[in-house]
């Protein structure tokens, strides 16, 4: 369960009066007994850390301040203060970045565009320990990288069944005899694998192909 409003201390590391103003009303109004402290560069958040005799237990931290960017500041934060929770808290959607800040120590990532309801909820699941996630996000955190759809082809029915006896070791004659085709389509599958997987060799292959777990 999460503490008590009167022991929380909620930090919103915001260069944009507009976003804090509105911050601060939804807070206090959810929370009224939780300390607010607002922050404008991450330096000032990061001095506050080094020098508070109370934890921060909950930081929103934008993504793009004056000083800094939201990864850095989130590793030094963590380094500085482990059991503050960091909430990432941006207009950026790139998927990558999200991923940039949950393995930079953060617990969640919200969309600015959140209704009051939205923000809550993560608020309090990040508070109990949960990993907190604005609905938009999830999808795109769903979504496989654009990184990974490359790197895995569209492949056959045939030519996964190739590349699985390829990778067993088999040669382009022991394939053809065991698949009744000439030794020619065999090596005609082969040649479209290592185009596909953009590789030059058999062995790269396998390799390439084990790593996206094909075989």
């Amino acid at each position: 369960m999460s503490q008590p409003d009167n022991t929380l201390r909620i930090a919103m590391v915001e260069d944009h009066p507009v976003v804090v103003e509105g911050l601060r009303r939804i807070l206090a109004q959810e929370m009224p007994h939780a300390a607010l402290l607002e922050f404008n560069t991450g330096e000032t958040f990061l001095q506050h850390l080094r020098e508070a005799q109370h934890l921060v237990t909950l930081a929103l931290l934008d993504i793009t301040l004056p000083d800094t960017n939201g990864v850095e500041l989130c590793q030094k934060a963590k380094n500085l203060s482990p059991d503050t929770c960091v909430l990432g808290f941006s207009n950026h959607n790139d998927r990558a970045l999200i991923m940039q800040m949950l393995s930079s120590g953060a617990s969640g990532y919200l969309l600015k565009n959140v209704g009051a309801p939205e923000l809550m909820q993560c608020v309090r699941e990040a508070l109990n320990g949960q990993m907190a996630f604005s609905d938009e996000v999830k999808k795109i955190i769903a979504r496989p990288s654009a990184a990974h759809v490359k790197a895995v082809p569209p492949l056959t029915k045939r030519e996964k069944q190739i590349l699985r006896m390829i990778a067993d070791g088999k040669t382009s004659a022991d394939i053809a005899a065991e698949l009744l085709v000439s030794p020619f389509t065999i090596e005609t599958h082969r040649r479209n694998l290592m185009q596909k997987f953009d590789v030059n060799n058999a062995a790269a292959l396998i390799r390439l192909a084990a790593q996206l777990q094909l075989i």
